[in-house]
């Protein structure tokens, strides 16, 4: 059993540097076998040397298939699955330097496997929900039941189950799942009380509901009860203060974590901040506290001249040239062959002493150190004066004389002919009025009415609009009144009674074929 006890220790190293982060012990430990392979792998990873922890990986997984392969009960379905803890870690490798597709590619190869680790398939689901974020939720729901098995907890770490929990209230944040949220984070809080991200969590979700004023209120309340872990809190309030817009508030936060006052990033926020709020005084206030910090404990670092060269260049822009001085002699000191700085030192010394100025404007390179030797030639040889030669030669060729017999030759113009209307004709004048819409035109009478179409459906049923207006007896000329009209005289009444009244007159040839047809369908209609 010597082979198995080392195995196990070297499991025990790996968790100590994973887990605990403490320095891994030379115990001298030979590796012989794919599980020792592994194990020194894991070691590596929380050492950080990911490089090594994946050679290693790869040789764990030869010597896994060179083991089995030799034995004849192993099916290469069982050899996969064996190997499918070691594809896991590969994969956490890759998440970690960043390749998400390659990782994502294999945590689904082990999870198609359906391996019988259920600790194994907790992790690798966990590892994807963590790679999906606030994408792909649907998949993240269904990787959440694999995750949360009865009897994971006898297999993963108390930090990996906590992982898995922290991972729930995520998503539940990013499902609008508010009050299952809530419930979660209470319950991480309960048994993490001094765990600063359910707090962070539950900041979170007020946020998305638009409660920034509560979400500040709670991260204020666990900053105070625990000032150590502080700093994660103070800066998401100062994000969510200069989210509501108070960018002053937010730069009050932010300067009472002394800590990283002399960042260059916080520096760098708190005098965009000041300079949008115009407060000017504060922003070179900023600058001078992280100045004095470096040359106390980094004097003259790269750092502490980089600062220093960003406030001279701040207090100038601002017109604050008085100020500038001392930034810009401390620059110089450092560099004296800094012409820009000279020049900046001297503009500055301007409008306090004049004398100083003068004396440092000695310092200053005389002019024909700065003029710059030209080659003539080169210059006009080179691609950019091409065209300034040609133009110059033109110019060249216009005052010498002309020669006998030769004269001007100027360049005519093409003029294009522009393209006519296909029913264009020369006799004809065009309209004078053709650019104007045609409403909009002297002739236009607008549309006319289709007379055919008012026809349609007038008359008797069955006879044409000819017909009708034959039988019509108001629209013939010879056919009187029936009736006499009042003041007509006797022989007006006896003339018109031999006019044959419109219901005795016989119907038009047209008429009457038309009725005879009819006739002869209603007679087929019998079935005769």
């Amino acid at each position: 059993y010597e082979e198995e006890r080392k195995t196990n220790l070297s499991a025990v190293v790996a968790a100590l540097s994973t887990w605990e982060k403490t320095p891994a012990e030379d115990l001298g430990l030979s590796e012989t076998t794919y599980e020792q392979y592994y194990n020194h792998a894991c070691t590596l990873i929380g050492q950080g040397k990911l490089s090594e922890a994946m050679k290693h990986l790869q040789e764990a997984e030869e010597q896994c298939r060179q083991s089995l392969s030799d034995d004849s009960d192993m099916t290469e379905e069982d050899i996969e699955a064996e190997l499918a803890v070691i594809h896991g870690q590969m994969a956490y490798i890759m998440q970690i330097q960043g390749r998400t597709e390659d990782a994502l590619q294999l945590y689904n190869q082990v999870i198609k496997l359906k391996p019988a680790d259920i600790g194994l398939l907790a992790v690798v689901a966990n590892n994807i929900i963590t790679i999906n974020k606030d994408q792909n939720v649907f998949d993240s729901k269904k990787k959440v039941k694999l995750a949360s098995v009865d009897g994971v907890e006898h297999k993963l770490s108390k930090k990996q189950l906590q992982a898995i929990e922290f991972n729930k209230a995520l998503l539940a944040t990013y499902t609008n799942q508010a009050d299952l949220c809530r419930k979660l984070c209470a319950t991480l809080q309960t048994h993490n009380p001094d765990h600063p991200l359910p707090v962070l969590i539950q900041a979170a979700q007020l946020s998305r509901e638009k409660q920034h004023s509560k979400a500040v209120e709670l991260l204020q309340e666990f900053s105070e009860q625990h000032p150590d872990i502080a700093v994660e809190i103070k800066l998401t309030m100062a994000q969510l203060i200069l989210a509501q817009g108070n960018a002053t508030k937010a730069c009050i936060v932010l300067r009472s974590l002394e800590e990283l006052q002399h960042k260059p990033g916080m520096v760098s926020a708190l005098v965009t901040m000041y300079s949008h709020e115009e407060d000017i005084d504060s922003a070179i206030e900023v600058f001078n506290h992280a100045i004095q910090w470096y040359k106390k404990h980094e004097p003259n670092s790269p750092i502490h001249l980089f600062l220093v060269r960003e406030a001279a260049n701040f207090k100038l822009k601002h017109k604050r040239k008085k100020e500038a001085i001392s930034d810009l002699e401390q620059l110089w000191k450092q560099n004296p062959k800094d012409i820009r700085t000279l020049a900046q030192l001297i503009s500055a010394y301007s409008l306090v002493d004049a004398e100083k100025a003068k004396a440092l404007s000695k310092h200053l390179p005389s002019s024909e150190t700065l003029s710059l030797k030209v080659d003539v030639d080169a210059l006009e040889n080179s691609h950019g004066a091409t065209y300034i030669r040609k133009k110059a030669g033109k110019l060249m060729g216009e005052n010498q004389p002309k020669e006998q017999g030769q004269g001007e030759v100027k360049k005519k113009k093409k003029k294009k002919k522009g393209k006519l209307p296909k029913n264009y004709d020369p006799k004809v004048t065009p309209d004078p009025e053709r650019w104007l819409p045609m409403r909009e035109r002297s002739y236009y009478r607008g549309r006319k009415k289709n007379k055919k179409k008012e026809q349609i459906g007038k008359g008797t049923q069955g006879t044409s609009a000819a017909a009708s207006a034959e039988l019509d007896a108001s629209k013939t000329a010879s056919s009187p009144p029936t009736s006499p009209r009042p003041g007509t005289t006797q022989s007006t009444a006896a003339s018109s009674s031999n006019v044959v009244p419109p219901r005795h007159q016989k119907p038009t040839a047209a008429a009457a074929s038309k009725k005879k047809q009819q006739k002869k369908k209603k007679g087929g209609k019998g079935g005769r």
